[in-house]
């Protein structure tokens, strides 16, 4: 899961030159996420996307354009479905 919050100056200057939808997506086509929330948190727009990442070195180039276009900070967090949790709770029992 990666959740940026977006700096207000930048991400306002970025949304009237276009460059916001631009970067959005960007992030979409790259991603395929499986959910993208877009609101307020914290006083600052947000974007949360929840998608599989095969490989962690991919983790520059999703933070990369958020950082370096919309001043945002970045979080990215491994998170489990139902499915990916069960296979662990039962991997759990064999060891």
């Amino acid at each position: 899961m990666l959740r940026a919050q977006l700096d207000t100056e930048i991400s306002n200057k970025a949304l009237k030159s276009g460059k916001l939808q631009e970067v959005v997506e960007s992030m979409m086509d790259r991603l395929k996420p499986e959910a993208a929330y877009f609101g307020p948190s914290e006083g600052v727009r947000e974007c949360t996307f929840v998608f599989d990442m095969q490989d962690s070195s991919s983790m520059p180039t999703l933070a990369e354009p958020l950082f370096q276009e919309l001043g945002a900070k970045v979080e990215i967090h491994p998170v489990m479905n139902p499915e990916d949790l069960q296979k662990g709770l039962a991997s759990l029992k064999k060891s």
